[in-house]
This record gives structure tokens, sequence and C-alpha cells, in this order.
């Protein structure tokens, strides 16, 4: 990369694959997995997420990925959900049973647990 003119091109491309990548996986489970997350327990909801999903057979309509930093160490294990055309869930304080949960209820059946929230 030599120019600026380059790093726009290189942009521009990757912006076209993430929007492709969002388009085809309509609901995305991303778990925040840096070191405030991991100690608070991240990696068993990760875990439980991945498992659900895949009991379910929804390997190809739910991506569950894992991000670093969220932001609100104090909350963690932090989950995002993010639904094609809707605001994003942002839930606090997972534990591997609650993940079930919102799996079950807001996954499944569209209705957010608003107790695992942050606005509650």
């Amino acid at each position: 990369m030599k120019s600026l003119a380059e790093l726009a091109a290189i942009r521009d491309k990757m912006k076209n694959k993430v929007a492709i990548r969002d388009s085809e996986n309509g609901t995305r489970i991303v778990v925040g997995m840096a070191t405030c997350g991991i100690a608070a327990g991240a990696r068993p909801v990760l875990a439980q997420f991945v498992e659900e999903v895949a009991n379910a057979g929804l390997s190809d309509a739910i991506t569950v990925t894992q991000t670093g930093c969220i932001g609100i160490c104090q909350y963690e294990p932090v989950v995002e959900v993010f639904e094609a055309g809707k605001e994003k869930v942002t839930y606090v304080k997972m534990t591997p049973d609650k993940a079930k949960r919102v799996f079950a209820e807001h996954i499944q059946k569209g209705n957010i647990v608003t107790e695992y929230t942050m606005n509650n």
C-alpha cells in the first residue's frame, strides 16, 4: 500500500464484503471476549449460544461471533444481538442459563428478555 487511494480501495472492497455477510445472516449474536469478558465468564456464554444455534439447526440463519472490548466492563459478560431491520439489543451480566433463555425467548420467539438488558 503506497497511497491513500489504495487504502480507500481496500476499505471500499471490504465494506462490500461486510454488507454481503450481514445481509446473508439476518441475526448475529456477538459476545464480548476481551480480557474483562473472559474473566467474568464470557467463554461458557459463547459456547452456550453456539450450542443452542447448532441444536436448533439454525447455523445458516444465525451467526454467533466474538468481539473485543464492548466498553462496559462492569456489565460483563455482555452479549449484543443484531437483527436485520431492528435496533441492537444489549444483554448484560450473562450466564449460560441466561443465554439459553435469551435464545429461546428472543432469538426463536422474538420477545426481548428485558430483565437481562442494559435498560433494566
